[in-house]
């Protein structure tokens, strides 16, 4: 049984604190005690749900007041950010200048308190607190381990695992003062993915990502508000969170990556690269390609480009690939909406309208059980009949995993007026489950592996069904990449290039490294 919590870690780090507010799971920060009072205000208080997009479960946050031995505030709380975390409980974190924190939707294991992260655990040296996004490949055999040595695991959580692998003292370390560069590296070769960490010991927080680069993770430097929009580097603190998204909304600018492999240290004296450990010879790179499908928010950049970019391109592509005789083209909003703007420009049909959005409903798709995503579907909808009566739609999505959302979506638009519904899907058909922090937990629940998919389109309703092909989702994806590489390499006279490569293993069944069970 895999058990993982699949959200993001959020770090604040060397000045402004901005724990729950931001919008990917794991974020980290440290602030001066003399900013304590903007820190709060800032960061803890402004619009807390905006958590929620990566994960609706639960929510937490731990502080440090980065004395030696420190002192750690915790707490953690069911459901989104808003309620997990009301005005009361975040005044007694007031006092903490660095802390992590993260928001949880559970890809294995229960939804249950216990399994809130981030965790904290006493080590030989003190405690240490962690915050993980990802899901462990070889999660059964490491738990054996860590019990082995005898040390008793209190969740079902990926992430409690990984704390205590942390807090083991590897074979290289002295014994006097903990090595982190040094048990960080036992971690990766323990197991090699898929994680981005966390990691706050006294006052210094280590940001980490695996090997293969599978889960994001990137840094943003805090600016004074009025030189948000500004190229001046006035630097008041550094924050860390799964997506750059988050960091606007906290007075943050997007500074880079971290790398696969690398382990970065954020203290009050800035950010620092610690070490990248490489992975085996041969080997690419595997960010999830489905963060750019689907999980991310449009505005989120990752590997130099932003999301909503890539989506656009995919629609551009889906139109070259899937064209249809058809009068309007629309979107399922909102993440699909990027891909429908693209195939339309692509396919010179017009862009309209036909589905309105209730904004107050959360995603389905990271609802833990099937009937909350049906229920969400029938809340989350209605239609604009004027823009679309008696015309055919091209209705594009981003992507059908279980295929049961877009069916009643399909027969409200043809009660509604609309004479022919086809049904573009801007990624490959999903046919085999993700064990590196995605929910898609069986093949049977998805829609490519059933009979039906033989003839998806009369089992939905749709008048035709297409989807990208898994060339040309690559393509789409690292065309940005590519003419990144080349501009660099034109402004540093580099030939060289970095390596590029995603995890297919959802579409393909090709994944990255062997799995372990």
């Amino acid at each position: 049984m895999r058990a993982s919590t699949s959200a993001s870690p959020h770090c604040l780090s060397t000045e402004p604190f901005s724990s729950a507010t931001s919008l990917s799971p794991p974020l980290c920060l440290s602030a001066p005690l003399s900013m304590l009072e903007l820190t709060w205000k800032r960061f803890l208080f402004p619009n807390p749900s905006v958590s929620a997009a990566r994960g609706q479960e639960s929510a937490g946050i731990v502080t440090s007041n980065g004395a030696s031995p420190p002192t750690y505030t915790t707490h953690k709380g069911m459901g989104l950010v808003s309620s997990a975390f009301p005005p009361d409980a975040l005044l007694k974190l007031r006092y903490g200048n660095l802390g992590i924190c993260h928001t949880r939707y559970s890809t294995t294991g229960i939804s249950e308190l216990q399994n809130c992260q981030p965790f904290v655990v006493d080590t030989l040296h003190g405690k240490i607190a962690v915050a993980h996004n990802g899901e462990l490949i070889n999660a059964y055999a490491l738990r054996k381990k860590v019990m082995r040595h005898g040390v008793g695991l209190s969740t079902s959580s990926d992430s409690e695992l990984i704390t205590q692998l942390l807090a083991l003292t590897p074979p290289m370390e002295e014994q006097d003062a903990p090595d982190w560069v040094a048990r960080i590296t036992n971690l990766m070769t323990e197991t090699p993915t898929a994680y981005s960490l966390l990691v706050m010991f006294k006052d210094v927080i280590y940001a980490v990502r695996d090997p293969y680069g599978n889960r994001p993770l990137c840094i943003g430097r805090v600016v004074p508000v009025s030189k948000l929009h500004s190229s001046e580097e006035d630097t008041e603190g550094w924050v860390v969170s799964s997506e750059s998204c988050s960091f606007q909304s906290i007075g943050a600018k997007y500074y880079r990556e971290v790398l696969p492999g690398e382990i970065v240290q954020i203290s009050k004296h800035g950010v620092k690269s610690l070490s990248v450990v490489p992975r085996p010879e041969g080997d690419l790179p595997a960010f999830c390609i489905f963060e750019y499908v689907y999980f991310a928010r449009p505005d989120s950049i990752f590997e130099g480009q932003m999301v909503y970019t890539v989506r656009q391109r995919c629609g551009r592509q889906l139109a070259i690939e899937a064209p249809t005789d058809a009068d309007v083209v629309s979107t399922v909003p909102e993440s699909a909406t990027p891909a429908a703007l693209g195939y339309a420009q692509q396919s010179g049909l017009p862009y309209i309208e036909v589905l309105c959005k209730n904004r107050y409903v959360g995603r389905t798709f990271i609802q833990p059980n099937t009937r909350l995503r049906q229920l969400g579907v029938a809340k989350k909808f209605g239609a604009l009949t004027d823009n679309f009566a008696g015309k055919r739609v091209v209705l594009v999505d981003d992507s059908i995993v279980r295929g049961n959302t877009i069916s009643p979506i399909i027969k409200l638009l043809k009660d509604a007026g609309a004479t022919e519904v086809h049904i573009r899907v801007a990624s490959p058909p999903i046919r085999h489950p993700c064990y590196m922090g995605i929910n898609i937990p069986t093949k049977e629940e998805l829609i490519a592996n059933k009979p039906e998919f033989q003839d998806i389109a009369g089992y939905i309703g749709a008048a035709s069904v297409q989807y990208l092909t898994v060339e040309g989702l690559v393509s789409a994806v690292q065309e940005g990449i590519a003419s990144l590489q080349q501009k660099d390499r034109i402004s540093s006279n580099n030939k060289s290039s970095k390596r590029v490569g995603h995890c297919t293993a959802c579409l393909t069944g090709k994944y990255p490294v062997e799995l372990e069970w």
